[in-house]
């Protein structure tokens, strides 16, 4: 099967656009895949928004991870769940695209995004232009199949140091070839951020659970604040990730980091509180 529009792609149609403004989407999640991590959930908020933002610029340009100020976590989603997206577009140009989105599985929220910007690159550069518009009127009319995502297969990041419920060093070895580079993208293959992010945050987990361990109740992850995406990872490459934890009461923050050949890679923060506080 050709992985473009398959491999790393989470719309399924576009059911409603006011150009340039705003848009809901679907997407099924395949029943037969382990999982759907919470990091794509937001990166298919984000893909709703990059049609959006492309479509509005006759497909010159489209948004590349950069800021996203604050994602609030409220619940899982599971396997042959669908999920409905929504993106209002606070501004759209040649220069850049600024967002928030949320996705639900029926009435239940699952994921809010606010103040995300998308700085814009010559599509060309990524992908075919051409393509991108045809897969656009795709998914504003009957939509693409459905059970495309065949769920990612990423190695866990290597542990290199570790003091337990207070911080951990790894190495993450991107892979030099892999299914989802077909769609991400296909030109110019990049290691999508937000499966650097779902790696970050197993690790904080990790931690969550290690200092709920030292003392009572359970820590759930809630939010992610202040990520911010500084240069891209090619495949091959291998990035020296961080989490570094800060206790409150009845809290965590987690400070998480990521770098390759001494240069920031990428950087974010986010915070686990009692599990009673999320919304199911």
């Amino acid at each position: 099967m050709d992985q473009h529009f398959a491999a790393f792609s989470f719309v399924d149609r576009i059911t409603e656009l006011e150009p340039a403004k705003r848009a809901r989407g679907e997407f099924a999640v395949p029943g037969d895949i382990s999982e759907f991590p919470r990091c794509l959930i937001a990166e298919a908020v984000g893909q709703l928004a990059a049609w959006v933002s492309m479509s509005a610029i006759a497909f010159r340009g489209r948004p590349v991870a950069a800021l996203a100020a604050e994602t609030r976590f409220h619940g899982d989603v599971r396997p042959g769940e669908s999920l409905t997206l929504g993106v209002e577009i606070d501004s759209c140009d040649d220069e850049a695209v600024a967002y928030g989105g949320w996705a639900k599985v029926g009435d239940r929220l699952v994921i809010e995004l606010e103040n995300c910007l998308g700085p814009m690159l010559p599509a060309s550069d990524f992908d075919d232009p051409q393509a991108l518009h045809r897969r656009f009127e795709l998914l504003r009319s009957n939509g693409a199949p459905r059970g495309r995502f065949q769920g990612v297969k990423l190695a866990a990041p290597e542990v290199t140091a570790h003091d337990p419920g207070r911080s951990i060093a790894a190495t993450l070895k991107v892979p030099t070839t892999a299914p989802f580079f077909a769609d991400h993208f296909p030109r110019r293959p990049v290691f999508p951020a937000t499966l650097l992010l779902d790696a970050q945050i197993r690790l904080a987990t990790q931690l969550a659970r290690e200092a709920a361990q030292a003392g009572n109740g359970k820590l759930a992850l809630q939010r992610m604040n202040n990520v911010k995406v500084r240069s891209f990872t090619n495949p091959g490459q291998t990035l020296e990730i961080g989490v570094e934890a800060t206790p409150r009461e009845g809290a965590l923050r987690v400070a998480l980091s990521a770098r390759a050949g001494g240069k920031s890679v990428a950087t974010a923060r986010v915070e686990f509180g009692e599990a009673k506080a999320i919304v199911a």
